[in-house]
Parts: C-alpha cells; sequence; structure tokens
C-alpha cells in the first residue's frame, strides 16, 4: 500500500492502474478510521482492482462552532487499518492541495432539496461543503465506484443527486450501517462520548426500532410517533435534534401512501451529536 499528498502524484499512479485495464473504487473519510468505514474498503474491493482511500478532513462541512480544530486527525493508525483490509493507495492531501486559493474563492456545488432539511436544517452549509469535496475527489480519482455509508443517509442521497444530476461516470454504492453490540452505529464522534454518556447512547437505535415495530403494526400517525421518539430519547437523557419519517427517496415526510419508509434521528449526548436511520418497508 502507498500514501500519497499531491494530485499530481495520485493521477500518475492511477494512470498506470488503467494502462493495466484494472478499475478504480473510491472510498472518501476523514479519517479516524473504525470497523464502519473498514467495511466500505472491503466493499470497494469486491467491486473494483484497485481501492482508493481518501482521508481528508474537510473544512468546508464543519460550521462555526462545530469539531473542526478537535476532529481526530490518526494517520498511521488508519494506514495500518488499511493495509490490513487489502486498500491500495491512500491519499491523505492537506487543506492547501485541496482548496489553493483558499475556502472563499472556491467553487460550491449545491444539490437542491435533498440537502434541505434534517442535518441540513441543522447544519447550514454543510451538505454544500460535502457535495463540493466529493465531487472533487471524484474528478480528482475518476474511479469507476465509490463506496458510501448509509449510517450518513441524507449525504448517500446528496452524493446520489449530484452524480447523477452533474452526469458523473461513477456508480455510487451505499454500504449497510456498521454498528456496536450494542446497536450504538459505529462512528468515529463516538469516542467524543464519556463513560456514562457512552451507557445512555443506545437509546438512538433502540428509539428507531422501537418507532419501525409501531410502523409495520400499521401505524400512520407520522407525527404522534415522531413526537413520541423524540420524548423517549429526552426521558433516556439525550437533546433530540430532530426525528423524522420521511419517503426514503425523496427524504420529504412520509404520507400513507408510502410504502418504503426511512426514519432520521439527530441527537446530542452532552457535546456529541449522533445520527443514525432505519428504514422499513410496508
Amino acid at each position: 500500500m502507498r500514501t500519497v499528498h499531491s494530485l499530481k502524484e495520485l493521477r500518475t499512479i492511477l494512470r498506470g492502474y488503467r494502462r493495466q485495464g484494472k478499475t478504480i473504487g473510491l472510498v472518501p473519510t476523514m479519517g479516524n478510521l473504525h470497523e464502519g468505514h473498514i467495511s466500505l474498503v472491503r466493499k470497494a474491493a469486491e467491486a473494483a482492482d484497485v481501492v482508493v482511500t481518501s482521508i481528508f478532513v474537510n473544512p468546508m462541512q464543519f460550521g462555526a462552532g462545530e469539531d473542526l480544530d478537535t476532529y481526530p486527525r490518526t494517520l498511521t493508525e488508519d494506514q495500518e487499518q488499511l493495509e490490513a483490509a487489502g486498500n491500495t493507495l491512500v491519499f491523505a492531501p492537506g487543506v492547501e492541495e485541496v482548496y489553493p486559493e483558499g475556502l472563499a474563492l472556491q467553487t460550491q456545488v449545491v444539490v437542491p432539496e435533498v440537502s434541505d432539511g434534517h442535518c441540513g436544517a441543522s447544519r447550514p452549509g454543510h451538505f454544500e461543503g460535502v457535495a463540493t469535496v466529493v465531487t472533487m475527489l471524484l474528478n480528482m480519482v475518476q474511479p469507476d465506484v465509490a463506496v458510501f455509508g448509509e449510517k450518513d443517509f441524507q449525504q448517500l442521497a446528496v452524493i446520489r443527486k449530484l452524480v447523477r444530476d452533474l452526469m458523473l461516470p461513477v456508480e455510487v454504492v451505499g454500504a449497510p450501517t456498521i454498528r456496536e453490540d450494542d446497536g450504538l452505529a459505529k462512528s468515529s464522534r463516538n469516542g467524543y462520548l464519556t463513560a456514562s454518556e457512552r451507557k445512555i447512547a443506545p437509546a438512538v437505535y433502540q428509539t428507531l426500532q422501537a418507532t419501525a415495530r409501531e410502523l409495520t403494526g400499521g401505524r400512520s400517525d407520522f407525527q404522534t410517533l415522531e413526537e413520541e421518539a423524540r420524548n423517549r430519547l429526552a426521558e433516556a437523557g439525550l437533546r433530540p435534534d430532530y426525528f423524522n419519517i420521511v419517503n426514503s427517496q425523496t427524504l420529504k415526510p412520509a404520507s400513507t401512501d408510502d410504502t418504503d419508509i426511512t426514519l432520521l434521528v439527530a441527537a446530542f449526548l452532552g457535546t456529541t451529536r449522533l445520527i443514525d436511520n432505519l428504514s422499513v418497508s410496508r
């Protein structure tokens, strides 16, 4: 496995692989890798001959007061995990490599409608930052396939739409959420939780499961179910940001005619913001 930091070196290496007729997979990450990320690498390896994992803490997707400065940077540990997983190439550019003219002068990609609401409402500008850097990474690597986790459900929807709308020649693959034994979705930000908070955190997934059971049992009073879920989170010791029952394709509020529904949740536990989702068919 090799690690490169410049776009020039990245493209030189990938050009060689393409001459050999090899297909290329991309796994974009912000580093501080865990088993969820590694599962994306393994999935990319099933779909492509060469796997490129990018490690870049993207300042454009962090809002004021968020954890950009304290976000864990663990390149050495990440490299060890990636090599063990069979990753081919690590692309770890610096901010000046990605944004040579600075953020203020950077062209941005805006994905309308699907970016609205949910995390888009709670974190203004976040999905513009995500869409911009993902578009740039797709252009830098020019992969045949790119793999993203389904834990970030709205993010995946945003990326699918930008690829479709901009007619980018890449297949976007979603990978299932990897969970701890108690159901907590694996996330780099779980490391922020104190020991007492970590005991509370599984309530997020438990609330999703409880609401899903109500839906499959025939309930369709979505607003009441959302309120009940928020109350359940609060009683467990979390501070709900949102709990929304949506159409799985459009991410708009679900209607009684919808058969594919996704539950989206974000909640604060101390200073840590946890997100998760669960899809159900009726």
